[in-house]
């Protein structure tokens, strides 16, 4: 999922204010948190922070390759796929109150009903979701869904406290969550930082080795880099590919690649005049050289993207259309179909060293083909909004993959939900009915061949350009263990040590 896009200035004493204590980590990030209601957020910069502040019914592995218990200890599911029935361990909320089967049936129906639940089309195949008893969930479906086990462990799926939304509302409670994960929220300095501490009432709580975490909005990526080589953060995500190199020489620093499902990509508003033709946004697709942006931009370090299903990701289409780069062939495409003196806004997030060098990239790139380019810096607090009211012509993001199954990604950029396909405004009806049929087949094999079927319909529409996959890169100190990151993006701060 997505990207956060808030931000602010950082302390310009960053050293001074850090937590002294020997079991705080300190993680440097781009933007600052946007909200911890699980269901009101598509952002990354959320997601990363509250996995370790909730927990879900069922979570996936460090691998990123399977699903195990989370909260949910064990499950059976009845022989015609419409009956899910889960046992719910012995478990506590942060203010001690005991979790139980009421609670998840409540962030289930939560997610699916509430008028401001950004993911209310993947749940809505829920029929019923009831408590039996206080440890046991039975959930019925409206029809078999292969997904739906995934979708458990997203994590805008997370836990709540019923009695405590209920109590609190829903505004105050994004603001003091009650968690259920490994740490709870001790204060959120916004545009600053979020201050965790461990929960003494998680039910894995022997397994936490931090007292806290602090994840700190540093906006420029350069000084970001500077306050991890300084010490004066303990680690820091997001680093720019260009730096990857120097910091491997810093023998007191250690530089993650960690597999990943991330994608960046050209956004494109089918809204906005020629960029509704098909034909338009086939030209800009071979007016970009993505190797050249892999070779200039990612230093080698990422890989040509050729679908909006990630390489490794489930169903991914691996023979997926690859449009040549041909800048003359696009220049002439773009003349028949009446745009030669095409002019795009491009909307930048200022401070994002590789978006930055992506935008002239691609700038120059489109010239060739005709193509008059004009890059719109925002501050990075304007972007998502922008993008969300179609303030735009083009611009680059990125996803990554919040659960194992294709369904989620499909259906956000290209089924048609809430979320005007990611923003891209993209309309085909058919790629719609069948992201919604694909949900529901329970053959592999007939399911896979849908999603192919898919990705080669998104490819030819240009629903949007793909650019290219890459690892998460991130560093950390040497005296920092376990700070890991799985495919999905999730951080495993439950097992981060700090000598």
């Amino acid at each position: 999922m997505k990207i956060g896009l808030v931000t602010v200035m950082a302390s310009a004493s960053l050293g001074a204010c850090l937590a002294e204590a020997a079991g705080v980590l300190t993680i440097g990030r781009r933007e600052d948190s946007t909200t911890f209601d699980p269901i009101k957020t598509a952002q990354n910069i959320d997601f990363w922070v509250f996995s370790n502040v909730y927990d879900v019914l069922i979570r996936v592995d460090k691998g990123g390759a399977k699903l195990e218990p989370g909260l949910a200890e064990s499950w059976t599911v009845s022989e015609d796929g419409l009956t899910y029935t889960l046992k719910i361990r012995d478990a506590k909320f942060s203010d001690g109150s005991p979790l139980t089967a009421q609670d998840a049936a409540f962030s289930l129906l939560r997610i699916r009903d509430d008028p401001g639940s950004l993911w209310s089309d993947s749940y809505k195949v829920i029929d019923k979701a009831e408590a039996t008893d206080d440890r046991t969930l039975v959930v019925k479906l409206k029809t078999p869904s292969a997904p739906f086990l995934s979708t458990l462990a997203m994590p805008g799926a997370s836990v709540l406290s019923k009695a405590g939304m209920e109590a609190l509302g829903a505004e105050a409670y994004a603001e003091n969550p009650i968690a259920s994960g490994a740490f709870t929220l001790k204060e959120w300095r916004r545009g600053d930082r979020v201050i965790l501490e461990k929960n003494p009432n998680f039910w894995e709580a022997d397994r936490v080795q931090l007292d806290g975490v602090e994840w700190i909005s540093v906006p420029d990526d350069n000084t970001r880099m500077l306050n991890v080589q300084a010490g004066q953060l303990d680690a820091a995500i997001f680093v720019p590919f260009s730096r990857v190199e120097e910091l491997k020489k810093d023998p007191n620093l250690v530089v993650h690649a960690d597999p990943s499902t991330r994608e960046d990509h050209l956004l494109i508003n089918h809204e906005k005049g020629a960029l509704g033709k098909k034909e338009v946004r086939q030209a800009l697709d071979m007016a970009i050289d993505k190797q050249a942006v892999v070779d200039t931009v990612t230093f080698g370090l990422g890989e040509v993207a050729n679908s909006f299903i990630p390489k490794g990701a489930l169903y991914h289409y691996a023979d997926n259309l690859q449009r040549p780069y041909n800048p003359e062939k696009a220049k002439q495409m773009l003349a028949e179909a009446g745009a030669s003196d095409l002019s795009l806004n491009y909307v930048v997030r200022a401070g994002d060293e590789i978006v930055e060098q992506t935008a002239v990239l691609l700038q120059q790139q489109l010239a060739s083909a005709g193509v008059t380019v004009n890059i719109q810096k925002v501050d990075p607090s304007q972007e998502w909004d922008m993008l969300v009211a179609g303030d735009y012509d083009v611009g680059v993001n990125y996803w990554t993959n919040d659960i194992l199954d294709p369904d989620q990604k499909t259906t956000f950029v290209v089924g048609h939900d809430a979320n005007m396909n990611y923003m891209t405004r993209y309309n085909n009806e058919t790629v719609k009915e069948l992201v919604a049929a694909a949900r529901v087949e329970m053959d592999p094999a007939k399911r896979e061949q849908m999603y192919i079927d898919i990705q080669k319909m998104a490819k030819e529409d240009v629903h949007w350009i793909d650019l290219y996959y890459s690892p998460y890169i991130n560093v950390s100190r040497k005296n920092i263990q376990n700070f890991d990151q799985n495919p999905l993006g999730r951080f495993f701060l439950e097992d981060t040590v700090k000598n």
